[in-house]
């Protein structure tokens, strides 16, 4: 923690979904060092209460379904009244996917597109009018360099992370400066969390197994620490990203062609092993959101 972001979060009631293992777990604990009063949410109560036994200060568990749109307006109503405010929201909860196009059923696609999109939007929408109301509030999403690039067997996963990083930047163009209201998008490569393993097969199950690069990638401490210093630091794009996976989000920019020459090696590679027993897994660029 920087001189610069100490005590940004002192005393402020922070929102974090998917907080019951991972990225979301980690930033929920350093929220809580540095002073937060937290507020987790999940599906698993269980692995819940094993983050917030974790937490250094004031926090409150809120177990729900991020796609049960019904339930959306109570369990906010029971966020903001725990406090009576909230200073923050880090849309975190999120699912990922490998498998290829041709093979995916159109229910996976649903599926990936109402939690990693469809879910914080809607959550979102709900906390914005009080946000509105205090002229204050930061609001954050957990994307990925997937949000950026395209990449093989992450077709639906990329789709939802490319529409949270287009919705949530039209966000802070109407909330920013109209309700000083800060906005981050949130780009993380690889994390060391269970996202590869609880990603969605092409028919639905979970895949069951990690990756390599997921397992060799930054610790999920660190890169927590990262991001709560970039949201207080008010930045708006947080890049999480080491070695190649830095040097593909440049090559985005600077030669997409050669990215884009990159990746179809990769879709080719995938092609000719197709049918074998082999879990599927890229190796040179990831671009997962750890969940």
């Amino acid at each position: 923690m920087s001189d610069m972001t100490n005590g940004f979060f002192e005393a402020k009631t922070v929102w974090v979904t998917g907080a019951s293992s991972g990225l979301g777990r980690a930033m929920a604990i350093d929220l809580s060092r540095r002073g937060a009063r937290v507020i987790l949410s999940g599906r698993n109560e269980a692995a819940l209460k094993e983050t917030q036994g974790q937490l250094a200060g004031d926090s409150l568990i809120l177990a729900f379904e991020t796609t049960d749109m019904e339930a959306l307006p109570g369990v906010v109503e029971t966020a903001l009244a725990w406090s009576g405010r909230l200073d923050g929201l880090i849309n975190n909860a999120g699912i990922s996917q490998r498998s290829l196009i041709v093979d995916t059923d159109m229910a996976v696609y649903r599926r990936l597109m109402e939690v990693d999109f469809f879910a914080p939007v809607a959550l979102t929408k709900l906390v914005l009018p009080h946000m509105i109301e205090a002229g204050a509030g930061h609001v954050a999403i957990v994307s990925s360099l997937a949000g950026k690039i395209g990449t093989p067997v992450r077709s639906g996963y990329c789709a939802a992370k490319h529409a949270c990083v287009g919705f949530f930047e039209s966000l802070r163009a109407e909330v920013e400066t109209a309700y000083g209201i800060g906005v981050s998008v949130i780009l993380p490569g690889s994390v060391q969390t269970g996202i590869s393993r609880n990603a969605l097969s092409a028919n639905g199950d979970a895949r069951g197994v990690s990756d390599a690069n997921i397992e060799g990638g930054m610790k999920a401490g660190a890169a927590a620490s990262l991001i709560l210093d970039g949201i207080a630091a008010g930045q708006t794009d947080i890049v999480i990203a080491e070695g190649m996976e830095a040097a593909a989000l440049g090559l985005r920019t600077s030669d997409p062609d050669q990215l884009f020459a990159i990746l179809a090696e990769q879709g080719r590679q995938l092609a000719a092993s197709a049918g074998s027993d082999k879990p599927i897994e890229l190796r040179r660029v990831n671009n997962d959101t750890p969940a």
